[in-house]
């Protein structure tokens, strides 16, 4: 990035403790979020760069959905056989753990609570876990991340199966600071491109399952936004 003119490049990756924080900083070069808090609590915090797409099931092109998995000894067949369980969410500003699991379940729920409870488990690993340990009867697992621990853990998995899928959504979404200048974001769309073309990156691609990047909008983002009001108008505002 540094030979294409980006000022003061950072010179080694930052873990946030705390993601609210650190996706409101001014100085943030380039991070990746989930589409639903870039669409509301982020949207004047953050500017999109765009989406890359994955090599897995669940995905097109930049698009992807979640995996609505129970244990692999539940009984149910399709949703509705949930109601009354107990759901695992990852978080309650997450898009694959709650917006598409909401918008599935709303044309079911009659506008009342259609599970038990609700317990968050602070990420998608988490969620997995309670359900394979029978803490929980079902989650929403987004497609991308059900892929990566099939690849480095897949014993993580042998207690739990996919039942249905969620509708499909922009992907996760690469982002900078709202305050970053049209120019570098610029240049970091073509950086992207390169480092998803360059032979020299194919195989830290394949291991991350990147196979393309799109120039998305907000607009385009505008999706996950319409499956909230969706979920809002059928009386089903809160995932409950």
């Amino acid at each position: 990035m540094q030979s294409q003119g980006i000022s003061n490049p950072p010179n080694q990756l930052s873990r946030a403790d705390d993601d609210a924080a650190f996706w409101r900083r001014d100085d943030l070069l380039m991070s990746q979020t989930c589409g639903y808090p870039l669409m509301t609590a982020f949207r004047d915090h953050l500017k999109l760069i765009g989406t890359p797409h994955y090599n897995v099931p669940g995905c097109e092109g930049a698009l992807y959905s979640s995996w609505v998995i129970v244990r692999a000894d539940h009984p149910a067949q399709a949703l509705v056989d949930l109601r009354g369980g107990i759901c695992a969410l990852n978080n309650r500003t997450s898009h694959s753990g709650m917006n598409a699991l909401r918008h599935a379940l709303a044309p079911l729920a009659d506008g009342r609570a259609f599970f038990a409870e609700v317990k968050v488990s602070g990420g998608h690993r988490q969620s997995v876990q309670m359900v394979a340990q029978g803490r929980a009867d079902v989650a929403a697992i987004d497609c991308v991340t059900w892929a990566l621990i099939e690849q480095v853990a897949p014993q993580e998995l042998a207690g739990v199966r996919i039942l249905t899928q969620t509708a499909k959504a922009p992907g996760l979404p690469y982002v900078t600071a709202a305050a970053t200048d049209d120019q570098t974001c610029a240049k970091l769309k073509a950086a992207v491109h390169r480092a998803v073309e360059d032979p020299s990156l194919a195989e830290a691609c394949r291991s991350l399952r990147v196979c393309g990047f799109s120039e998305t909008t907000l607009s385009d983002y505008g999706v996950i936004l319409e499956m909230e009001r969706e979920a809002v108008d059928l009386g089903y505002p809160v995932l409950k």
